[in-house]
C-alpha cells in the first residue's frame, strides 16, 4: 500500500493551478495549427494566428493564457490501496488552489451565496471537486479550470428514447448555434449521454480531459463525434464569432446505460484555451 502525505497534494495543486493557466496542451496547441492552415476565411486565419501568438507569450513569460482563470475544477482518481496521511484530502485540494491562484497572480472568480451577496472568496477557494475510486495505489491529479464564458453555455435536457441518435445531434448543434461566439471558439464540444442528470453532465465535463482529436475507442460513438463535428463546423461561427469553416475543434462524447424511460444528454462546451494538467502521486 502505498503512503501518500496530503502536503504533496496541496503542493501539486498549486503547481498544476499555474500550469494549466500558462501553458497550453501541445494537443490543443496542434489543433489550432491544422485549424488554422485549413481555415480559408481571412479574418478566421488572422485570428487563429493570435490565439497561437497569445499561448507563446503565456508560456514564455508565464502568465495567463486568459484573464479568466477559471474556477477549479479538480478531478481526483483515487487508488483503493492509496493511504492517505496528514489531513484531510480535501482540505488540502483546497489550500493548494489556494496558494497556487495567490503565488500565480491568476485571478480569483469564485463568489460566495451566489444569489444574493455574491462576494469573492479571495482566493478562487472552494475549488469544485470530482472524486473517482479506481483500482491500484496511484492517486491521479488533474487540474481543469473552467472560465466563465464557455460553461455559461451548458445544456442539459433529457430527450425522449425514441429521438435517439438523430435527436442528440440536433440537441448537441443547436447548443452550439446558440452559443455563437459566447464560449470563444474554435471550442471542444464535451457531450455526456445516458445516467441521469447529474451522470451525464459530469460524462460531458471529464469528456473535454481527452486528447483533443482522439476519437471515442468506441466505434458507434466515434462516428456519433464526427457527424456532430461535420454539423457544427457547418454552422459558420467560426474562430471567435468572425465567421469561418471551422467552429470546433474537436467533439468527445461518453455514455453511460439509463434508464428505459429516459435519455439524458448534456453539452458542455470549452473554449479555445482548453487548459487542463495533470500528475500522478
Amino acid at each position: 500500500m502505498k503512503e501518500v502525505h496530503v502536503e504533496a497534494v496541496t503542493e501539486t495543486v498549486a503547481r498544476l493551478c499555474q500550469d494549466a493557466n500558462f501553458f497550453l496542451g501541445e494537443d490543443v496547441h496542434a489543433a489550432l495549427v491544422k485549424a488554422r492552415d485549413s481555415e480559408e476565411s481571412q479574418a478566421a486565419r488572422q485570428v487563429l494566428d493570435k490565439l497561437l501568438e497569445n499561448a507563446q507569450i503565456a508560456a514564455a513569460e508565464r502568465i495567463p493564457l486568459c484573464q479568466d482563470c477559471g474556477a477549479a475544477v479538480i478531478f481526483l482518481d483515487v487508488g483503493q490501496d492509496v493511504h492517505l496521511v496528514g489531513g484531510d484530502l480535501y482540505s488540502a485540494v483546497e489550500e493548494g488552489v489556494r496558494i497556487g491562484y495567490e503565488k500565480g497572480y491568476l485571478r480569483k472568480s469564485m463568489v460566495q451565496r451566489p444569489f444574493s451577496g455574491r462576494v469573492n472568496t479571495k482566493d478562487n477557494t472552494p475549488p469544485i471537486i470530482h472524486t473517482t475510486i479506481v483500482p491500484g495505489e496511484d492517486l491521479k491529479i488533474t487540474v481543469a479550470p473552467k472560465g466563465g464564458g464557455s460553461e455559461n453555455m451548458s445544456k442539459f435536457t433529457v430527450l425522449k428514447p425514441a429521438q435517439g441518435r438523430q435527436g442528440v445531434i440536433d440537441f448537441v448543434v443547436e447548443a452550439v448555434d446558440a452559443a455563437g461566439g459566447n464560449p470563444c471558439p474554435p471550442v471542444i464540444v464535451g457531450v455526456g449521454i445516458g445516467g441521469t442528470a447529474e451522470k451525464a453532465m459530469a460524462l460531458a465535463k471529464r469528456s473535454l480531459l481527452r486528447e483533443v482529436g482522439k476519437p471515442s475507442a468506441d466505434e458507434e460513438v466515434a462516428q456519433l463525434e464526427a457527424e456532430i463535428l461535420r454539423r457544427v463546423n457547418n454552422l459558420g461561427i467560426g474562430s471567435m464569432g468572425f465567421g469561418g469553416r471551422l467552429t470546433a475543434l474537436s467533439v468527445h462524447v461518453e455514455t453511460f446505460p439509463s434508464h428505459i424511460a429516459s435519455m439524458p444528454v448534456a453539452v458542455n462546451l470549452q473554449c479555445h484555451s482548453a487548459r487542463h494538467k495533470e500528475a500522478i502521486l
